[in-house]
């Protein structure tokens, strides 16, 4: 197909596309003539990959390069490419730390040896959390930790759905969209689902009854 079909198969524009191909997060098209390119379903896969790590993830085009170069890696273990994708979708924070960052950080390593998790302390998501939990204490609730252990309980069970459901794609490009639907958009509905959950506890707990 030519570019402007793919333009329409994709939604994405044909500036769009050629911004894509200069940057390398695209292959160029095999070229017909001079002035004329051809491009195959493997672009279009490539296009929704780019599309989904951009829109859904809110990654950066230096980010979604970099797990770029992790799908067209062969060496790259499954392992090794989820955590790619996974390490861009964590927020970055490169503001001055709170005060208790350092006594937040040893929770956090504490918590991962605890619950015997294969990671580290200083990831990306153990440094969102210890800024977190700074935060927390900051504000006058440092025994918020108390319930840590609970959340983290039913984020192994939320880690283990999510995973399950990336297992159901033999693609590599379909496992990274899969990471980034189901880690953004799975945020959301778990967030909403907290509420609703909430809401519900509140009212069996505190609501008079009716």
């Amino acid at each position: 197909m030519r570019i402007g079909e793919l333009s329409r198969r994709t939604g994405v524009s044909v500036p769009t596309i050629k911004f894509y191909v200069r940057e390398g997060l695209l292959p160029a098209g095999e070229l017909t003539s001079p002035n004329q390119a051809s491009y195959g379903e493997a672009h279009v896969q490539r296009l929704r990959l780019i599309r989904a790590l951009l829109d859904v993830g809110g990654l950066s085009v230096a980010a979604i390069r970099e797990v770029i170069v992790a799908v067209d890696d062969p060496e790259q273990s499954v392992h090794e490419l989820l955590g790619t994708v996974a390490g861009g979708l964590v927020p970055r924070y490169d503001r001055e730390p709170h005060a208790g960052i350092e006594e937040a950080r040893k929770q956090v390593a504490a918590l991962i040896a605890a619950r015997g998790w294969r990671t580290y302390p200083g990831s990306p998501a153990a440094e969102a959390l210890a800024v977190a939990l700074a935060a927390v204490d900051e504000v006058g609730h440092g025994s918020f930790i108390e319930v840590l252990d609970s959340y983290a309980e039913a984020a192994e069970r939320v880690a283990k759905a999510d995973l399950e459901y990336v297992a159901r794609n033999v693609a590599r490009e379909g496992l990274v969209e899969s990471v980034v639907v189901g880690t953004v958009l799975g945020d959301a509905i778990f967030s909403a689902l907290r509420r609703m959950a909430q809401t519900d506890t509140s009212d069996r707990m505190y609501g008079q009854a009716r």
